[in-house]
């Protein structure tokens, strides 16, 4: 693997291949479908950025950014604040992650591709970008982070690490061919950011805090500085994935490098990406949907329930339900607490933002019924993950009925994924508090019509916050017309 063998040495490296397509990637090469995708995540983020400028953890940030960041062309949601790129783009990406509420994938290893937006939007503000180039360097991130996660055998998370780690790879692709950087330069950006930037699985595991929806962000802040830096001339390892100590080295046993490379722009990642109907960890989306269903259709109340049997993936009962989960104590445990989001459901018949402030976490109604919630490794359902994110739930009343749903999917899955109104309504509900209706509605059109954009600045500067008094994000998420039809989606 690390070898001096001169045909090793002379064979181009991976970070040579991907930069080469990602600087000659124009706008008419990408599919109509995923362009469109494109704008269906870019509105889903910018309302969970919205969502998020209103959160503790993105206060904190804020005003440590104020002490630090210098003046610049890139936009801070939220506030409209113009500073540079570097600080604009962990704002901007710690907002859309901190709810736990944009987008998924997972293949191997999870991953929020959507964290890498805010370096698209920053570089392309730098740059004086139009619409187009910010769809080229939306679909970019989408592409390679995908990639990554299919390409370990195990996924990273698995060995003890964040798929932060992989984000460190991708950010700086997206940042450089936003800057117009040579496919050169974007090599040494991937090699600046890759080999300064590992993230340790500890932030996602036991008892949560916020930095679980900060490394991502930090990682794709790091791209662009890498970027920034490689534009100057600054130098990183073009053999960061492939070569002596990289990547593969590291992070053995088994990478399936041909994934990385093979077959680009004959089909677009970001068309198999996932959406989120729950703000919550990944793998409970299924869980909470079939019990909702099963508490609706049966009109199940929480003191009739005496046990909820959740089946699911051994990782699902490892991650989301340690002793810590069964005693969650800030927002960032609960979101990836099994038995909190599926006691959730079953007092209040709805998981959205609501359900993660401290007062309904600490609700006795609720913590009464966390000791309920058993969570079951089950075999038969790890042979068909990641094709299929199975769960089956099985609820035992205290006078004996049984009531059971298995489902493979969540609502959100590109196989049943969220209409464009839902995406609109998702956004909507985020947005409140931080955008009057007739802006919302702006920022809407010009997402729809992003191709004929002549400036993204122009998208940010409408994404300055213009409500005087602002909620807490704690709006019910409305998927569908009226809300009962919103649950019913939800539990299908």
């Amino acid at each position: 693997m690390a070898t001096a063998n001169p045909a090793f040495e002379s064979k181009e490296t991976v970070t040579a291949t991907m930069s080469r397509w990602a600087a000659s990637l124009r706008f008419e090469d990408i599919s109509q479908d995923a362009v469109y995708q494109a704008k269906r995540f870019l509105l889903d983020s910018l309302g969970c950025a919205l969502g998020g400028y209103q959160q503790h953890d993105v206060k904190i940030a804020l005003a440590v950014l104020d002490e630090m960041a210098g003046r610049g062309h890139a936009t801070v949601i939220g506030s409209g604040k113009k500073i540079d790129p570097v600080s604009a783009t962990l704002a901007n990406a710690l907002m859309i992650r901190c709810m736990d509420y944009n987008d998924i994938y997972w293949k191997q290893d999870p991953s929020h591709p959507s964290d890498i937006f805010p370096a698209a939007l920053a570089c392309c503000e730098r740059a004086r970008s139009d619409g187009k180039e910010l769809i080229v360097g939306l679909v970019l991130g989408h592409e390679f982070e995908m990639r990554f996660c299919e390409a370990a055998f195990p996924g990273i998370r698995e060995r003890g690490w964040h798929h932060a780690t992989l984000t460190a790879f991708v950010s700086p692709i997206v940042g450089g061919r936003a800057l117009h950087l040579s496919w050169e330069q974007i090599q040494h950006a991937i090699g600046i950011s890759a080999s300064r930037h590992c993230t340790l699985g500890a932030v996602t595991a036991g008892k949560l805090t916020m930095m679980k929806n900060t490394v991502d962000p930090l990682a794709t802040q790091s791209g662009v500085l890498a970027a920034l830096l490689a534009e100057k001339g600054y130098s990183g390892p073009e053999h960061v994935v492939d070569g002596k100590e990289g990547l593969v080295y590291c992070f053995g046993p088994e990478w399936k490098l041909n994934t990385l490379t093979d077959r680009l722009g004959s089909s677009w990642r970001i068309t198999q990406c996932g959406m989120k109907g729950f703000p919550t960890e990944a793998l409970t989306h299924t869980p909470i949907s079939a019990v909702l269903d099963l508490v609706k259709t049966n009109d199940l109340k929480p003191e009739q329930v005496e046990k909820i049997q959740v089946r699911s993936l051994a990782r699902a009962a490892d991650i989301l339900s340690d002793p810590s989960k069964y005693d969650p104590r800030t927002k960032e445990t609960a979101d990836h607490s099994l038995p909190y989001v599926i006691a959730a459901a079953l007092v209040d018949r709805q998981v959205t933002p609501k359900q993660f402030t401290m007062e309904k976490i600490m609700d006795p109604e609720v913590r009464a019924q966390l000791k309920k919630v058993e969570v079951v490794p089950d075999p038969e359902i790890e042979k068909v993950f990641p094709s299929l994110q199975r769960a089956i739930v099985s609820i035992t009343t205290v006078d004996g009925r049984t009531f059971s749903k298995q489902l493979d999917f969540p609502k959100g899955d590109p196989r049943n994924p969220l209409t464009d109104q839902e995406v609109e309504e998702k956004f909507s509900a985020l947005a409140e508090g931080v955008l009057s209706k007739g802006t919302q509605k702006k920022v809407k059109d010009a997402v729809w019509n992003l191709e004929t954009l002549d400036s993204v600045s122009s998208l940010m500067a409408l994404l300055k916050s213009n409500v005087r008094r602002r909620k807490t994000s704690t709006a019910k998420i409305k998927i569908g017309k009226e809300p009962e039809q919103h649950e019913a989606a939800l539990a299908s």
